[in-house]
């Protein structure tokens, strides 16, 4: 069985709710990422943090990134996935939820993240065409 630890990018660092967003950018530069999970003050994840999510709901509103907080920005119920779930499981829910990247978590911490570029690696050209199709869909 194929769980979602064995198809993750270890190392995934959290932003802490309090960061402002041109630190967040930095970060996601020094790290090479488009998103980062949020963490509150208990490193509990509350929210992920696009480079779109700061271009379009803070820069492109005429909003200074420096005095905006992650935590402003994080909105909705955010999605996880536990490190032992079935790689089905990982599928289900970004399909569910049309998510492109699901943090891991393992014993309530944050140990990966999963994006599009790990299931391409990971799975064959006909899961990756049907996992496509539904997350891509519209509603």
């Amino acid at each position: 069985m194929t769980t979602a630890g064995d198809i993750m990018h270890p190392g995934a660092q959290w932003i802490p709710a309090h960061e402002t967003l041109d630190r967040a950018a930095q970060l996601m530069r020094e790290l090479n990422v488009g998103a980062l999970p949020i963490s509150d003050e208990n490193e509990r994840l509350c929210g992920i943090l696009t480079d779109r999510d700061i271009v379009v709901g803070c820069v492109a509103m005429g909003h200074d990134p420096s005095k905006v907080t992650c935590g402003e920005m994080a909105q909705g119920t955010p999605r996880w996935i536990d490190a032992n779930a079935d790689i089905r499981e990982v599928l289900r829910e970004m399909e569910d939820h049309q998510i492109r990247r699901l943090p891991v978590i393992e014993n309530k911490r944050l140990v990966g993240m999963i994006s599009e570029a790990d299931l391409v690696r990971n799975l064959s050209e006909d899961q990756i065409a049907e996992w496509t199709g539904r997350v891509y869909a519209r509603t």
